[in-house]
């Protein structure tokens, strides 16, 4: 059975191609289309709707996170792979071909799986409160024998102030010697780096071409040993990165109306959800709104249709248009306009912030923060900090990286709603040369039919 290794390089689109010439041979051996994403557009839907081909609102995962109902709690980045509902890609296969073997280089959802090898990143969380870059694997040998290829999983380089290409190679390193070593029938590898620059400095910056370029190098040795291994290579994007220039504090707004509500600890606000009439968890240019009485829903759906940015705002009703209306989704659904995005803040004044919104905390902050991407360019002495803080933990004390600003304004892109331009959002390119007559009529796939794609290539009905 000829393997398929399914790459996800986050953020391309048609329009970066131009500045990759190792992703335009691809295309051009094999075809390209447009793809049709899911609202909302970000990692854990898309990634979801890829590998189970069902809508948000089937397989469960309407966001980055959400908030959970049944615990009074908002979690980002959850990695428990029950939480995606119905079957995978690999395990439709093996229902037809039994001894089937997949494995999973990063894409999320990876902890729980059915994988026969599993990647993905988990910090060691020392007991005196300090993080150290590691990564889980199954099985768990994979873990020493990567590490001693690669050194350790580059955890500070794969989000936050650091990120940049270094954790892209590490991971295009590791899947390629899974590939070679473990030659599984399936295999899926996530590549972010794309994801950094052109949130930071907007998708037509130089530093996306920069970014491009580097991200096509990247994949070169992994692309040679897919062909080498007579693997078909599918390369797709979950969204494309569209300019930003506003932001929209919608937790802000609800505060003031007297909606949200918050406690207070050592002089710091946080977001209290059990108490509030209504909250958002921002999520990219995407947010749930959930309100707690159903006799506030008009009055909520007003004030947030109000706010400037805002495109739309979706109840249930809208929701299903969209694939979206799951138990989990807000009760509304807000869609910003191309050029703005949501911001998780909700205290009013900054003395008030809480100690983790200068920090990279990806599980603690009730909402999607890029500023995260950035050290503070309002802190003259934010690399001094950042220097001292660093001796601190090499030498075993305790620390807080308080460098990043708790304001989004230099934040120049953004995804989550669906795209305006063809060119630039989504795409899939796919070596084997038979093209699906879908994408013959249309020239575009569904986010939904790459789950029968990737079979079809395996020759798996």
């Amino acid at each position: 059975m000829k393997p398929v290794v399914l790459l996800d390089v986050v953020g391309l689109t048609p329009s970066l191609l131009a500045h990759m010439p190792n992703l335009r041979a691809l295309a051009a051996g094999g075809w390209q289309a447009e793809l049709g994403t899911v609202l909302p557009a970000v990692t854990c839907s898309a990634q979801s709707t890829f590998l189970t081909g069902k809508p948000p609102a089937e397989h469960g995962i309407v966001g980055n996170g959400w908030y959970f109902r049944d615990l009074g709690e908002v979690h980002l980045w959850r990695q428990h792979n029950r939480l995606v509902r119905g079957p995978k890609v690999w395990e439709s296969a093996r229902a037809a071909r039994p001894g089937y073997t997949a494995a999973n280089i990063c894409w999320w959802y990876a902890m729980g799986a059915t994988t026969d090898w599993t990647v993905t990143p988990r910090p060691i969380y020392h007991a005196d409160g300090r993080k150290s870059p590691d990564c889980y694997t199954r099985p768990p040998g994979l873990h020493d024998e990567l590490t001693a290829a690669l050194g350790s999983f580059p955890l500070f380089h794969y989000w936050g102030p650091t990120a940049d290409i270094t954790s892209s190679l590490w991971i295009t390193a590791a899947a390629r010697r899974v590939l070679r070593h473990h030659r599984p029938d399936l295999l899926l590898c996530y590549v972010p780096h794309l994801d950094y620059d052109l949130q930071r400095w907007g998708p037509d910056s130089p530093q996306a071409r920069a970014a491009a370029a580097e991200v096509d190098h990247a994949l070169s040795g992994l692309l040679d040993e897919a062909r080498d291994s007579g693997a078909a290579v599918v390369v797709l994007s979950e969204y494309g990165i569209t300019p930003v220039d506003r932001q929209i504090h919608l937790n802000r707004e609800l505060r003031r109306e007297g909606l949200l509500e918050v406690h207070t600890q050592a002089g710091m606000e946080y977001l209290d959800p059990w108490a509030s009439r209504a909250f958002a968890v921002a999520d990219h240019q995407v947010a749930h709104v959930y309100v707690r009485d159903e006799s506030d829903v008009d009055k909520v759906r007003s004030l947030v249709a109000a706010q400037p940015g805002v495109d739309e705002v979706l109840g249930r009703a809208e929701q299903a248009r969209f694939g979206l209306d799951h138990p989990r989704a807000g009760d509304l659904v807000a869609v910003a306009e191309p050029d703005a995005w949501f911001t998780y803040y909700y205290w009013l004044h900054e003395d008030r912030a809480p100690d983790f919104a200068r920090g990279v905390e990806i599980h603690r902050k009730p909402g999607y923060d890029p500023a995260e991407l950035f050290l503070d360019p309002d802190d003259p002495w934010v690399k001094l900090k950042a220097a001292a803080n660093l001796a601190k933990k090499k030498t075993g004390l305790r620390y807080a990286m308080n460098v990043v600003p708790t304001d989004g304004r230099f934040v120049r892109g953004s995804h989550g709603r669906l795209p305006d331009d063809p060119a630039h959002g989504p795409v899939l390119l796919c070596s084997d040369p038979a093209v699906p007559a879908a994408v013959e009529r249309s020239g575009r796939l569904a986010a939904t039919d790459v789950h029968d794609l990737v079979l079809r290539l395996q020759g798996i009905r």
